[in-house]
């Protein structure tokens, strides 16, 4: 029986957020029988197998309910992959992307749907995460989520378009950029995009461990990734200039190794300010308007010093990697 539109929602490895996920979009206002869900698993695992099944049983004996279906995914690694798997096992010409950690609206699909009418090739909704009155670093910087053009935890993309760009450049094997990868094929195709307000998911912040931000910075080798494939509308929305300072920090860092190992301590501490200063700008920075406490000011300062450094590394990783000087 086919269906107007299909959601998609790649996993993998977290059975008790895709539930939570999944129960959001049983429970939509749109007919049942005009959707499907079709869970992408991204590391195929019995867990998430028995869960979908358990939840599709359920929904047959509560009709009228959509149709669930599971699709393990063994031939790439990344939610780019298990997007593509997931979209091209679908049955739908619309097809709804969100991610498996979402709380998609009641409204969600029948909001993205009426966006879709005017004719627009895409439409991509509003994203809320909420955030206590004094965030960590990281759940303000994940909030930036929120404010993003086109975002895959939220967008409704018609399949023939989908089909026509190819879908989903799977070398971006992690959950960054793919989605800005994706909206800007669709720019470059000419294809009209619309914003839907109406049409919300709720994204939690996810824990994350101490230095998470030092971690993150081996992302950059998918910005690099990104730029090389759209140098220009990677300047005009991404980033329009390179981090300077983390540059200065470095080079400060090397001069003042340099000094050092040629016995020259005094010049080392001198060449070790500019190092310093950046380590300041950058920590006070990110205090600005989130928690004081003891841990997360110890965290940020240990990471506004050695984030320069690991973002520089990893450039220049990326820079070799995809063949394009990234700065």
């Amino acid at each position: 029986m086919s269906v107007l539109l299909s959601v998609v929602v790649p996993t993998w490895r977290r059975p008790a957020l895709l539930a939570r996920c999944l129960q959001a979009l049983l429970a939509q206002t749109l007919q049942p029988s005009l959707y499907e869900i079709v869970v992408a698993d991204d590391a195929p695992e019995e867990a998430v197998r028995e869960l979908v099944e358990r939840l599709r049983t359920r929904a047959r004996c509560e009709l009228p309910r959509c149709e669930l279906r599971y699709v393990p995914v063994r031939e790439t690694q990344g939610a780019a992959g298990a997007r593509n798997a997931g979209w091209r096992a679908a049955r739908g010409e619309i097809v709804a992307f969100t991610d498996d950690d979402t709380i998609p609206d009641r409204d969600w699909l029948l909001a993205g749907l009426r966006a879709l009418a005017g004719g627009a090739s895409a439409v991509t909704g509003r994203v809320e995460m909420p955030l206590p009155p004094r965030p960590t670093d990281y759940e303000k910087d994940a909030a930036g989520l929120t404010r993003a053009e086109f975002v895959t935890a939220n967008c409704f993309v018609r399949r023939d378009v989908l089909e026509r760009i190819g879908g989903f450049d799977e070398r971006f094997t992690s959950a960054w950029r793919e989605d800005s990868d994706l909206h800007f094929r669709l720019l470059e195709a000419g294809c009209r995009i619309e914003h839907a307000p109406d049409a919300l998911v709720v994204h939690p912040v996810r824990e994350a461990g101490f230095g998470v931000s030092l971690m993150q910075q081996r992302k950059v080798v998918f910005d690099a990734l990104l730029y090389r494939k759209h140098p220009r509308l990677y300047r005009q929305r991404i980033r329009r200039v390179p981090p300077i300072e983390y540059y200065v920090a470095a080079a400060s860092v090397l001069v003042a190794a340099l000094a050092a190992a040629a016995g020259r301590p005094r010049a080392a501490l001198v060449a070790l300010a500019p190092w310093l200063l950046v380590t300041l700008y950058l920590m006070f920075r990110r205090l600005q308007g989130t928690t004081h406490s003891p841990r997360h000011v110890a965290e940020m300062a240990i990471t506004s010093a050695t984030i320069p450094l690991a973002s520089v590394f990893w450039r220049s990783v990326a820079s070799v990697r995809h063949r394009v000087l990234f700065l």
